[in-house]
């Protein structure tokens, strides 16, 4: 698993901006964080898992959980896309892509893969248990193929288990 590191990023949509991990994860009134780690601002598969989650988004709140998309784009190209889908949740521009790097997104087919995304980049969901003093990572998926992506049912169950075990715990 990729180690919890702190980052700041522009934000496009709703929320802090600029958004800070750590002190968004400092909210008592959040158990846990979904980090979305998007392909790019083309790719027709993150566009569909923003408007379901954006659509499921009262689920998650209800669990005290948030979600985050990260786009390895510029502002601008997040601005875009929060016209479209007016998120509930924060948007973040990863320009540089250091933030999806320091977290392990998977990226195929070697240097060519990394001079485009919408060729190379792969999608990463990651749930981080924000619950106590120090938010960890409890979960994390890498995408193999520009569809490989958990779900919304999934990431609320994920939610539910990370719960679960925290009252059992």
């Amino acid at each position: 698993m990729p180690e919890l590191t702190d980052f700041e990023l522009s934000n496009a949509a709703t929320g802090p901006d600029p958004f800070r991990l750590s002190e968004f994860a400092a909210d008592p009134d959040r158990d846990a964080i979904g980090l979305l780690f998007q392909r790019d601002y083309h790719c027709p598969k993150c566009r569909e898992q923003v408007q379901t989650v954006a659509s499921r988004y009262d689920e998650f709140t209800a669990r005290r959980a948030d979600v985050v998309s990260i786009l390895p784009e510029p502002i601008e190209r997040a601005r875009q896309w929060n016209e479209q889908y007016d998120l509930p949740f924060p948007l973040l521009a990863d320009e540089s892509k250091t933030t999806s790097d320091q977290y392990d997104q998977p990226v195929r087919f070697g240097a060519v893969g990394s001079l485009h995304d919408m060729v190379g980049r792969m999608p990463e969901a990651i749930l981080i248990d924000a619950s106590g003093d120090r938010p960890t990572i409890e979960y994390v998926h890498r995408g193999t193929h520009p569809a490989d992506r958990p779900t919304a049912d999934d990431l609320l169950e994920r939610v539910d288990e990370l719960a679960t075990a925290r009252v059992d715990g």
